[in-house]
């Protein structure tokens, strides 16, 4: 399956379990008077908008070079990501927030079901975050490692509603608040993963030269070409889930430019036909 395929059918598979869980959570969170899972299911509800965002991004990602970008349009992906990380701030402010309303206001205990509710989101959410995350390591995109950590995200305020709920229905009366305590907790946690998500996708921004690992990869393949003696400078950037590269490569000094030129074409066509995920190759020619 292509790439750009597999990439959309795992924002959608995001998309439309989160479209699911969010009205399971605003039911539950209703009905069995947890702030924990109605936080919860706010979370759920940026979520569905981010993904879509992220889907409608990667299609775009997914043009190929034109005259105005001859890199290709991948670097949208890490401004998509920064978009993502925004809708988590956004989505922990206001849980927060009416968080500390609640604490300041008497309500309800939890209903004790709510307890298997989060047991089976947790569950799913942390099958979800595995998927995605193995997919975003496969075809390298930082959209989907953000669309990854939004499970892994939404697992923990589920856990820590969970708790919450537990310990409310342990103590009783007068304990309705460690519900609305969780909700904070996870809060946390969210703005935690926030830095997580954001970090990588700022060095991708930043044409950030730390492929230490591809570049090995690189710099052993260019020495399969015949007439390649060594390699020197290698550069690499990420534009969405394309490396592009730039190899400096020692030849015997005496050939003609022509041949030359040939060997460079050669470790060229090599190199991208033997790593798929590169896209842009520039070869400079160094006399050995």
């Amino acid at each position: 399956m292509p790439n750009s395929k597999l990439a959309f059918r795992t924002v959608i598979f995001s998309l439309l379990g989160n479209v699911f869980l969010a009205i399971i959570k605003f039911l539950a969170g209703i009905f069995g008077h947890s702030y924990a899972l109605i936080a919860d299911a706010i979370e759920s509800t940026v979520d569905v908008f981010s993904s879509l965002l992220v889907l409608l991004g990667m299609r775009y990602a997914n043009r190929p070079a034109d005259e105005n970008h001859p890199y290709g349009h991948g670097k949208i992906e890490p401004l998509l990501t920064f978009m993502v990380v925004g809708f988590l701030i956004f989505s922990a402010v206001t849980i927060a927030r009416q968080a500390i309303e609640n604490i300041q206001t008497p309500h309800e205990l939890p209903k004790t079901w709510t307890l298997f509710v989060l047991a089976g989101i947790i569950i799913w959410k942390e099958i979800s975050y595995q998927v995605v995350l193995k997919r975003s390591k496969t075809l390298g995109s930082s959209a989907l490692k953000a669309e990854a950590w939004h499970h892994r995200s939404d697992a923990i305020t589920s856990v820590a509603a969970f708790i919450g709920i537990s310990i409310a229905l342990y103590g009783g009366p007068g304990f309705e608040v460690a519900d609305d305590y969780a909700a904070l907790l996870a809060c946390g946690f969210i703005l935690y993963n926030c830095y997580g998500i954001f970090r990588p996708a700022l060095g991708e921004m930043m044409d950030e030269n730390n492929h230490e690992e591809l570049e090995g990869e690189i710099r052993k393949v260019a020495l399969t070409v015949s007439g390649v003696q060594d390699t020197e400078k290698c550069f690499i950037r990420k534009a969405g889930m394309k490396y592009h590269v730039d190899l400096h490569a020692h030849v015997d000094g005496n050939l003609s430019v022509r041949e030359g030129h040939n060997i460079a074409h050669q470790l060229k066509d090599t190199l991208r036909k033997e790593i798929p995920q590169l896209g842009h190759v520039l070869i400079h020619i160094e006399p050995s």
